[in-house]
């Protein structure tokens, strides 16, 4: 007998409520009483979230076996509390229980003695009870409300220690422009409710179904204004150029706060444009710059990224890198690639921050190659030949070679030149082919497991994330000519780099690159001449927590 699917979709609204309720529970006792029992606050702090994973784990299994549902838990007109739960939101759910556990468990011990534990435990909580609520929400409305609590909540364990001037720089200038992207929001919820007169997504989805299928050749000027509204929001959220200063500067916070905001809250901006991706796919011009600005972060966190000894700031540089590069992917369509990027770089991220301390150890202890590497171009070209088998040959394997598709042979070539940078360090550096034979092997290992995975999310996220294949406009054509010499480029200077070390031009790079090419210190002379002082107000430091 078919179980009803009304009973179904109950159960699943449901544990989606009580891994909710789970996560936020701490919110309703003062922080005063919670500093009075640290301990016993972050031991019930961690029954509560492993109740909370074990609820998502429950919801994935019924949702694989029973298919997507709308949960519906209180509605009145427009506003509603209501839960979308799909395959994208199952599988983002499932991700920030687990990190929200991890890193709850984490700090028990990191801040074991602070005189606030109790106090940062339930900020902690809060923070990640928002952001499960804008993976879960089934309206446009909801998810705009955690998105700006997430900010909130995450505001308040930036300045955890007021007596830390850098700490209040960087939140504060990741507080202003967290508002603007509030701002953004705002206006899309205007225009949307607008043009639709709903914010409900599966509404919304429909109506932009039609607005693809009808014969009409281009949007109104309010859908367009909301797509590249929607783009800039993500951009502020993820911290990409030129908004990315506050996130390197955020060092300071306790190492569990890094971890949350490097493998959580900093996805937000590319889950707002992979779960609109049926809005903002009606407007090429939008993703044209989402895919042309964050292939040029990408590159420039990277460079930059180079340059600083400090563990924490590298790891800060890289994610700054890596939203980029999954910004890259959505502004090409491929949704299913960047979840896939945005799942691979959140468990990455996590372990990197809270086991940083022996991160220098891992360092000294891997391969180095041997001797300084010759630029010389045989041995480029035959690295991009020996790349050019390994991606083309694991791709045939698999059975995953693009055909007309312009934007996957963009991604395919910049996995070529990664595997072309690899394998011309193996070359440069050692005259044993036994070692070259292991990392052409190698390269082909990644690529299958590349390949494959993204077959697994395109499978695991068919029924709410669709890969847009399109003909590329004249936006699409130069941005992505411009992304590919980007990357081009790179893979010569990285090359060519072992020759100019003692070059004065290379120095002078050096410099400029390390400081951030100074976009950092414009930022910090902006935000001190918007909000001066040296500590939090004395209402933000007491009432507030």
């Amino acid at each position: 007998m078919k179980p009803d699917s009304s009973l179904i979709n109950l159960a699943q609204g449901n544990l989606a409520l009580a891994s909710l309720a789970a996560v936020l529970l701490p919110a309703l006792v003062p922080s005063s009483v919670l500093d009075r029992q640290p301990d016993r606050s972050a031991r019930r702090a961690i029954l509560l979230g492993t109740f909370a994973l074990v609820a998502s784990i429950l919801r994935v299994l019924l949702i694989s076996g029973f298919g997507p549902c709308h949960a519906l838990i209180w509605a009145c007109g427009p506003v509603s509390l209501d839960f979308r739960l799909d395959g994208l939101a199952s599988v983002l759910s499932l991700l920030v229980s687990f990190l929200a556990l991890i890193v709850i468990r984490y700090s028990a011990s990191y801040l074991s003695g602070d005189p606030h534990q109790g106090r940062f435990t339930k900020w902690l909580c809060l923070t990640c009870g928002c952001v499960l609520l804008m993976v879960l929400s089934g309206n446009l409305l909801l998810f705009a409300l955690a998105w700006s609590a997430t900010s909130w909540c995450l505001h308040r364990l930036l300045v955890f220690y007021p007596d830390r001037p850098g700490a209040l720089l960087a939140a504060r200038k990741k507080f202003i422009f967290s508002r603007l992207g509030d701002v953004c929001l705002l206006l899309v919820l205007i225009l949307i409710y607008h043009e639709f007169h709903t914010w409900d997504f599966q509404s919304l989805f429909d109506s932009c179904k039609v607005l693809r299928n009808s014969a009409a050749s281009h949007l109104s000027l309010g859908l367009q204004i909301c797509c590249y509204l929607l783009v800039i929001a993500a951009l502020l959220k993820s911290a990409q150029f030129p908004f990315h200063s506050w996130l390197p500067d955020t060092m300071e916070t306790p190492t569990p706060v890094s971890a949350l905001m490097h493998a959580g809250v900093i996805n937000a901006g590319g889950f707002l444009i992979v779960r609109l991706s049926p809005l903002i796919t009606l407007c090429p011009g939008a993703l044209a710059l989402l895919t042309l600005l964050g292939g040029f972060t990408a590159l420039f966190a990277s460079l930059t990224m180079l340059t600083h000894a400090s563990i924490k700031r590298a790891l800060a540089f890289s994610t700054v890198a890596q939203m980029g590069f999954m910004m890259l992917e959505c502004g090409l369509g491929a949704f299913s690639l960047a979840i896939l990027h945005l799942v691979a770089h959140s468990l990455y991220k996590a372990h990197a921050f809270l086991s940083s301390g022996s991160m220098i150890a891992l360092a000294k202890a891997k391969w180095v190659p041997v001797g300084r590497p010759q630029a010389h171009p045989g041995v480029l070209l035959t690295s991009v030949l020996l790349a050019l088998f390994v991606t083309w040959s694991s791709s045939r394997l698999l059975g995953f070679l693009p055909k007309d598709d312009p934007s996957y042979s963009l991604l395919v070539l910049i996995l070529l030149l990664s595997q072309a940078y690899m394998l011309w360090n193996l070359l440069s550096s050692s005259l044993r082919l036994s070692l070259v034979f292991w990392g052409v092997l190698m390269g082909m290992g990644l690529s299958l497991a590349y390949f494959a995975l993204h077959r697994c999310f395109v499978w695991m996220l068919k029924t709410s994330v669709h890969d847009q294949v399109f003909a590329w406009t004249d936006y699409h054509i130069c941005a992505g000519l411009a992304v590919l010499v980007l990357f081009l480029a790179v893979l010569f200077f990285q090359t060519e780099l072992p020759q100019w070390e003692q070059n004065q031009g290379y120095k002078i790079l050096y410099v400029h690159a390390r400081n951030g090419f100074y976009f950092n210190t414009l930022a910090n002379h902006l935000v001190m001449k918007i909000w001066p002082g040296n500590r939090e107000p004395a209402s933000n430091t007491s009432k507030l927590v």
